[in-house]
C-alpha cells in the first residue's frame, strides 16, 4: 500500500470501529431477548418494533464486517483500492439512517403521548427525523455514484455532514422535550415522584450518548476528513439508538418496582386508640347493685380503628 496512508487512523479506525460495534451489537440482542422474556403481553405494534431494530442491526454489524473482509482480505496489496468505498460500507450509512428514524419515531410518540396529544411538540421532531433519512440515504447513493472518499469530499462533503446535524438537532429536540414534560407532570409529594424522577434520568442518559456519539463523529469528519476516525465512529451510532430504545422498554419493570417500594411503604397500617375512661359516680345506695360498673372505679373502653391508605396503580404505556 502507498506509503502517505495512514494506516492506524485509516483501516485501523475501521477495525477498531466494526469491533465496538461487534460488542455493541451483542448488547442489542440480549435488550431483545430479555424484552421479550419480560414483556409477553406487549402489543404487536411494539413487539414488531423490537424485531425490527434487531433486524436492522444485525444487518448493519453484517454490512460492516463485509466492508472490513473487501478492505483487508479482497482488496490486500492493492493500492489503487485504499481509497475506495465499498459497496457494503455504504449501505451500512442507510441502514443507520432507517434504524435511527424508527427509534426517533419511537420517542416522538412518546412525547406525543406525555404532550396531551400536542402536535406542535411532535411535528418538528417528525420533519427533523424524516431529513435526516432524506440525507443519509443520499449519502449511501452518492458514495455509490463516486466509489471514493477524496471525491465523495470534493463534491458533497455538505452531505454528510447535514445528516450527523440533523441527527444531533433531533436528539436535542427529543431530550429537552422530554425532560420538560416529565418536569411538569411532578406534582409535590406525588407517589409517582420518584418514577418521574428516574424516567427523566434515563431520559438524559440515552438523549446524551446518542448526541455525544453523533456530535463526535461530526468533529472528527469536519476536522480530519482524510482519515476514517469520524465512519468508525458512525459505525457505532447506530448500535447506541437500538441500545437506547430497548433500555427504555425494558426499564418499565424496575420503575415499576420503585413505584411499588414507594407505594408499600406509605401503605402501613396505623391505629387509633381512643381511650373512653367513664367514672363511676354512683349514689350510696346504688352500691352493690349489679349494673355493670365497679364501684368507685374507673372502666376504660378502648376503641381501634384499623386505616388503611389506598393505593393507585397505573399501566405502563411504553
Amino acid at each position: 500500500m502507498s506509503s502517505n496512508v495512514e494506516i492506524a487512523s485509516t483501516f485501523g479506525s475501521l477495525l477498531i470501529g466494526a469491533l465496538l460495534a461487534s460488542f455493541l451489537s451483542g448488547g442489542v440482542t440480549i435488550q431483545t431477548l430479555v424484552y421479550y422474556k419480560l414483556y409477553p403481553t406487549d402489543g404487536s405494534s411494539i413487539k414488531t418494533l423490537v424485531f425490527a431494530i434487531w433486524l436492522l442491526d444485525t444487518c448493519h454489524t453484517g454490512l460492516i464486517w463485509g466492508s472490513q473482509w473487501e478492505y483487508f482480505i479482497g482488496f490486500y496489496g492493492m493500492d489503487e483500492k485504499i481509497d475506495y468505498i465499498p459497496t457494503t460500507l455504504a449501505l451500512s450509512i442507510a441502514i443507520t439512517g432507517i434504524l435511527t428514524v424508527l427509534v426517533h419515531a419511537f420517542f416522538a410518540h412518546r412525547i406525543f403521548l406525555l404532550s396531551k396529544r400536542k402536535w406542535s411538540l411532535v411535528v418538528p421532531v417528525v420533519i427533523i427525523a424524516v431529513l435526516r433519512l432524506v440525507s443519509s440515504t443520499a449519502t449511501t447513493a452518492t458514495m455509490l455514484h463516486y466509489r471514493s472518499f477524496v471525491q465523495f469530499r470534493q463534491h458533497v462533503r455538505w452531505l454528510f455532514t447535514l445528516g450527523l446535524a440533523l441527527s444531533s438537532a433531533v436528539d436535542v429536540l427529543i431530550t429537552s422535550s422530554l425532560f420538560f414534560l416529565l418536569r411538569s407532570s411532578k406534582r409535590e409529594g406525588g407517589s409517582l415522584d420518584g418514577v418521574i424522577d428516574a424516567l427523566i434520568l434515563y431520559t438524559f442518559e440515552t438523549g446524551s450518548v446518542t448526541c455525544a456519539a453523533t456530535i463526535v463523529s461530526m468533529i472528527c469528519w469536519i476536522t480530519i476528513p482524510t482519515q476514517l476516525i469520524f465512519m468508525a465512529l458512525h459505525f457505532i451510532i447506530g448500535k447506541f439508538y437500538a441500545t437506547s430504545l430497548l433500555v427504555t422498554l425494558n426499564t418499565r419493570r424496575v420503575l415499576r418496582d420503585v413505584h411499588s417500594r414507594g407505594s408499600s411503604s406509605g401503605r402501613e397500617r396505623g391505629a387509633f386508640v381512643l381511650d373512653n375512661h367513664r367514672m363511676n359516680r354512683i349514689s350510696k345506695d346504688e352500691v352493690g347493685s349489679n349494673n355493670g360498673y365497679d364501684g368507685g372505679k374507673g372502666v376504660a373502653t378502648e376503641l381501634q380503628i384499623n386505616v388503611e391508605r389506598s393505593v393507585q396503580y397505573t399501566r405502563d404505556s411504553y
